[in-house]
């Protein structure tokens, strides 16, 4: 019925899909925090997506290894020009919320 590469490749599967779906969640709690700091900031967040940029280890509240990403957007003040925001992101916890250098209206 079943041997042992059939249940390997299966757990395989089933842990990538889990790796997925946390790594989905992640990125719908960097959104929020996104459009949260844009308005505000009362700045325009653009295209209403974030862009994972970086990923990589660091300590999280409770002195646990955990996953740190990096996310980018793009917001504009003026509705001319495009800015760069970042969210950094430790386990699911948002650590910072940054907006890049902008002019004012």
């Amino acid at each position: 019925m079943f041997d042992l590469t059939d249940l390997l490749f299966l757990s395989v599967v089933v842990l990538a899909a889990a790796a997925l779906w946390r790594a989905q969640g992640v990125r719908e709690i960097a959104l929020r925090a996104a459009k949260r700091h844009c308005d505000e900031m009362e700045v325009q967040w653009l295209d209403g997506s974030v862009a994972l940029r970086k990923v990589g280890l660091a300590r999280n509240a409770r002195g646990r290894l955990c996953l740190a990403r990096a996310y980018l957007f793009e917001f504009t003040s003026t509705g001319d020009e495009r800015y760069f925001g970042s969210v950094d992101m430790v386990g699911h916890q948002v650590r910072t919320v940054q907006l890049q250098p902008h002019r004012l209206q």
